[in-house]
């Protein structure tokens, strides 16, 4: 926590061939905090990309500051799991978390005033609800979006709309606790958190979001995820 007792929110952003993404990303995060007046700082936990994300890292670094970019490798994460938010946390000042992608699908929102409102443990992001949405998605990937969780929805009854979504916030001790229970990789991981959530009794808000597909690159969603998804649902189900 920021010195005054002030929150203080570290943003954690897995990359991997995002080099074109996060200028653009870490401007509209910045700026979004500073109009506000609220202390953050961003850990890009970058998976070795090779395409010279790291080098671009560093020199968002030199122009904000080290105090407001930290820059970590890991190998290998490919995907939002619990190993590289473990990693990040590690570097992690603030007493909130932001958990996003750096592919410009999520735009920054007003989590924090969220939070605020109803004192949340978490606040997670929803295209199913209010306003959400999804844009630029072709109708395969909205049907496999929608089925997925229409079925997490009848199978685990989580209590909240959007469990595939990867834009969260966390009060830390709470993020802290869960990555102790969750034991999912890859995007179930997302869905294993609200489902040990609901289990241990943590308040959720929802901000309704438009999620709008990713502007450079591609995206790394592919067949062994979706075959990875159902098992872990699978599992969940059996064991919660």
């Amino acid at each position: 926590m920021a010195a005054g007792g002030a929150d203080k929110f570290s943003v954690l952003l897995p990359t991997y061939n995002e080099r074109e993404n996060l200028p653009l990303v870490v401007w509209l995060l910045a700026r979004t905090f500073q109009e506000s007046g609220t202390n953050f700082e961003i850990i890009i936990i970058d998976d070795g990309s090779p395409d010279g994300t790291q080098e671009i890292a560093e020199q968002l670094e030199k122009i904000y500051g080290s105090d407001k970019i930290v820059m970590r490798e890991i190998i290998s994460i490919l995907f939002p799991s619990g190993t590289a938010y473990i990693h990040g946390m590690k570097h992690a000042t603030g007493n909130f978390i932001v958990i996003m992608d750096a592919d410009l699908s999520h735009h920054v929102s007003l989590y924090f005033i969220k939070q605020k409102e109803g004192n949340f443990d978490i606040v997670s992001g929803t295209r199913y609800k209010g306003n959400g949405g999804v844009y630029g998605w072709d109708l395969k990937r909205k049907l496999i979006s929608r089925g997925a969780n229409f079925i997490t929805q009848v199978l685990l009854r989580p209590g909240a709309s959007d469990l595939t979504g990867s834009f969260r916030l966390y009060r830390k001790e709470v993020l802290q606790k869960l990555m102790e229970k969750c034991v999912s990789k890859g995007y179930v991981f997302q869905m294993e958190m609200i489902v040990r959530a609901r289990q241990l009794g943590y308040t959720i808000g929802e901000v309704p979001i438009s999620f709008v597909d990713r502007v450079y690159g591609e995206s790394k969603l592919g067949g062994n995820e979706i075959v990875s998804f159902l098992k872990g649902l699978l599992t969940l189900f059996a064991t919660t």
